[in-house]
């Protein structure tokens, strides 16, 4: 009688056993979950405030191959949330910067940088050889492209975003319950799956609306708590834990509880992108994302340097001059907020919030106006101070109110070196 044979269990390196015990200990993970971590394969694509936390906890978890894009390069600014990086890597590129650290981590994991630029013509290319897509990109273009190619190559995409003190999390294209955990993360498009970002918001807000962390602010830690939950989710999908439920999780971190999760729709029938009516999208590749989003984001500094009229504004240069010699005569009026105001500002100067201002601006034409002296109006970067000037010629003001040509940060280059830039 023949001996029957013993299917061999599969198993990890010795070393593996001790290193990710901890969780593979946990009921529902296993053996099982560490080798499917193992042989999966993430792109994260922006290696900043999000993707730093969330390549941190790949890779510590074990994630067999890595991919990183990002084409910008580590500035002093990033190191307040984007924690893979160091000072000594300030002006090395951030995938490189992000590659190293994470090699550091875990020299197991396999790591794949990128240091192209995301985009239309590329994207089906540097995203078909991975099983999960991690968007951790701060533009809306971006989005939209990593959602339709995820869509076309029947990926999910675990999606983050983060301003101020708020962050939210999604994951779209998920194959929904009962088709999570079989081993196969990129089924037929056959396979039902949750909604897909355009399913959410078909139409992009204007590009001025969508601020910028550099605009707007943003607590590192933040982006560490949602760009930590990216790398969870990524990890319940390969394992199998996930539950296969879409849904929206905000997450302010001033409120209590900080949590608020908001079960998703079922993606639209005429989404362009997954819908099965209507229209669909070009091809990806003939498709011109910024346009859709109605055109590039404002360079609000460069919008801040424009000379416009002279008798509106003024260069720094000119504005010391004028502070030296008659400053009895002469008030400088500073339009950002209250918060702003109070980490720095010019000696003498008024603070009239522009919100306030734009609200009544003949009261503060009166006020500010006190023994008809000239008004020079100050911003960050010397935008909102034209809304200002505009505002004051609209109630009839004829004295001479002027804003200065690229705000204080001009200031600082031109004038004081010594003047706070943030």
């Amino acid at each position: 009688m023949a001996a029957s044979s013993v299917e061999p269990q599969p198993s990890l390196p010795l070393e593996d056993y001790r290193r990710y015990g901890r969780q593979m200990i946990l009921d529902g993970f296993g053996l099982e979950g560490q080798i499917k971590l193992s042989q999966a394969s993430v792109v994260v694509v922006g290696a900043g405030g999000l993707g730093c936390p969330a390549l941190q906890y790949l890779a510590a978890a074990g994630v067999g191959s890595i991919g990183i894009i990002d084409h910008d390069t580590v500035e002093i600014s990033n190191l307040q949330r984007q924690v893979l990086h160091t000072e000594s890597r300030v002006g090395m590129p951030k995938v490189l910067s992000a590659a190293e650290a994470v090699k550091q981590l875990n020299s197991s994991v396999k790591v794949n940088a990128i240091t192209s630029a995301l985009s239309a013509l590329n994207a089906i290319e540097l995203l078909a050889p991975y099983d999960l897509i991690l968007d951790c990109t701060d533009n809306l273009p971006t989005r939209y492209l990593l959602s339709d190619t995820a869509v076309r190559l029947g990926k999910p995409l675990v999606s983050g975003a983060a301003q101020k003190f708020e962050g939210q999390l999604a994951v779209y294209n998920l194959p929904l319950k009962g088709d999570v955990g079989g081993g196969e993360l990129n089924d037929t498009p056959a396979v039902e799956r949750g909604p897909c970002f355009r399913c959410l918001f078909p139409k992009p807000p204007a590009p001025e609306m969508a601020g910028s962390c550099e605009e707007l602010g943003i607590l590192g830690a933040v982006t560490g708590v949602i760009g930590t939950l990216q790398a969870l989710e990524a990890i319940k999908i390969i394992t199998g834990l996930h539950d296969g439920r879409p849904s929206l999780l905000m997450y302010s971190a001033l409120s209590m509880p900080p949590f608020r999760s908001v079960k998703l729709r079922s993606g639209r029938a005429t989404c362009p992108a997954c819908g099965v009516e209507g229209e669909k999208v070009d091809k990806i590749e003939d498709t011109d994302y910024v346009a859709f989003c109605g055109g590039e984001r404002p360079d609000w500094v460069s919008k801040g340097l424009a000379e416009g009229k002279p008798d509106s504004r003024v260069r720094a240069q000119e504005l010391k001059r004028i502070l030296e010699n008659r400053a009895s005569s002469v008030r400088v009026l500073d339009v950002r907020p209250r918060t702003e105001f109070g980490i720095c500002h010019l000696p003498g100067s008024m603070n009239i919030p522009l919100k306030e201002l734009l609200a009544n601006p003949s009261q503060w034409d009166k006020e500010s106006m006190v023994d008809d002296r000239e008004v020079y109006i100050v911003c960050r970067l010397g935008n909102d101070s034209q809304l200002a000037v505009d505002a004051f010629r609209n109630v009839g003001q004829e004295g001479v109110v002027k804003d200065l040509v690229g705000g204080l940060r001009a200031w600082a280059k031109e004038v004081d070196r010594n003047f706070p830039i943030y």
